[in-house]
């Protein structure tokens, strides 16, 4: 069997955690592969927002077992109130497996982060939460695995860990062998890779489809489909450069209407058009085959629509503007059943990127989807 991966196409924030639990109904596993607790992913059940930063987002598929690969970085207090969460919802945490060669974010790499960022001359708006000084550990061959955490320390946290520590590439190896679906996850957008993203403004792990190999320990050849999640229009949280934003009442209503404030930090997400053009460069980047298009609905109202088309060299863009569509989609859960003018806006989109967009999401609840 093969690992799907599912990635997010700007700059995080994109709904990959609820598209991520739509998908989960069909695998066995779904596995985090990169990041930590500064990339929270939330589901919504019954008007009940659930917010998770470290476990996967398969936790509402009663059978699908959880990994958080070895690519990742682990702040334990943050994983012990997650097992706690799932324990209150009714979800098993024995379905919960860490790889031993996860790194554990340590309270000095808390401190360091924020010293470091409160150094800087220009801030690039780190979350704070430790995940780049554990990154740097981890490369400079001083950092802590799950392993020699829990072997080593004798706190309740690793105590409670180490129950769930696994050899984190036999386990992926042993469910591809039993012929296992495994759901790769990935954290953050492609636009905040470390190498491939708007460095410096990045987080400090790799966030495209071809970090699912390196974060849970598979060969290229193990990859079928990928899958890349963006929003009807974009967001970014903090510094850098972000081409489509938005000054003033659009922006400001796509922020009010899209709820948009960070899960983990709660800071006011900058918001603007959709940018066809970071995209692009997006599908490349992951090899994207197919794209699940979110939050649709927040833009019903609006008189006209903008997607970003080019690049200027001057800095400035190129924005065609379609008309926009004052229905509400949603009950809309085919297709071809959306308003004509969002229809067209869907169509736009999928002909500028080039990939099918196959999946739609018109509203907040898990059933909120147009195919």
């Amino acid at each position: 069997m093969s690992v799907d991966v599912i990635v997010g196409l700007q700059w995080g924030d994109e709904g990959k955690g609820r598209i991520v639990d739509f998908y989960a109904r069909e695998y066995d596993v779904v596995a985090r592969f990169g990041g930590g607790d500064n990339a929270g992913h939330s589901l919504v059940v019954k008007n009940e927002r659930i917010a998770l930063r470290l476990v996967p987002s398969g936790i509402l598929q009663p059978k699908t077992e959880l990994f958080i690969g070895g690519g990742c970085v682990v702040n334990p207090g943050t994983l012990v109130e997650e097992l706690e969460l799932l324990s209150k919802l009714g979800v098993d945490p024995r379905r919960l497996f860490l790889s031993d060669r996860a790194h554990v974010v340590l309270p000095a790499h808390l401190e360091a982060d924020k010293r470091r960022e409160a150094e800087r001359a220009q801030p690039i708006g780190t979350t704070g939460r430790g995940i780049g000084p554990a990154y740097a550990d981890r490369a400079s061959r001083s950092g802590v695995t799950l392993r020699e955490y829990c072997e080593r320390y004798s706190t309740p946290e690793a105590r409670r860990l180490a129950a769930h520590v696994v050899d984190g590439v036999a386990y992926i190896h042993e469910r591809l062998g039993e012929r296992k679906r495994v759901l790769a996850e990935g954290a953050q957008g492609t636009m905040l890779d470390v190498t491939y993203g708007t460095y410096p403004y990045v987080t400090s792990a790799s966030t495209i489809a071809g970090a699912a190999c390196t974060g849970l320990g598979v060969g290229p050849g193990m990859v079928g489909r990928v899958i890349g999640i963006a929003k009807a229009y974009c967001t970014r949280v903090g510094a850098g450069p972000f081409p489509s934003e938005l000054q003033g009442g659009e922006g400001e209503r796509l922020r009010e209407r899209g709820h948009e404030f960070g899960t983990v930090t709660g800071r006011p997400r900058r918001c603007g058009w959709f940018d066809a053009v970071a995209a692009r460069y997006a599908v490349h980047v992951n090899g994207i085959d197919a794209v699940v298009l979110t939050k649709l609905d927040v833009l019903s109202g609006f008189e006209r629509v903008g997607i970003v088309t080019a690049y200027a060299p001057d800095g400035s863009v190129e924005t065609e503007y379609l008309a926009g569509w004052a229905q509400d989609v949603r009950g809309t859960r085919r297709l071809a059943d959306l308003p004509l003018a969002a229809s067209r806006f869907v169509t736009t989109l999928q002909n500028l990127i080039g990939v099918p967009i196959e999946l739609v999401s018109v509203g907040p609840e898990r059933d909120d989807l147009a195919r």
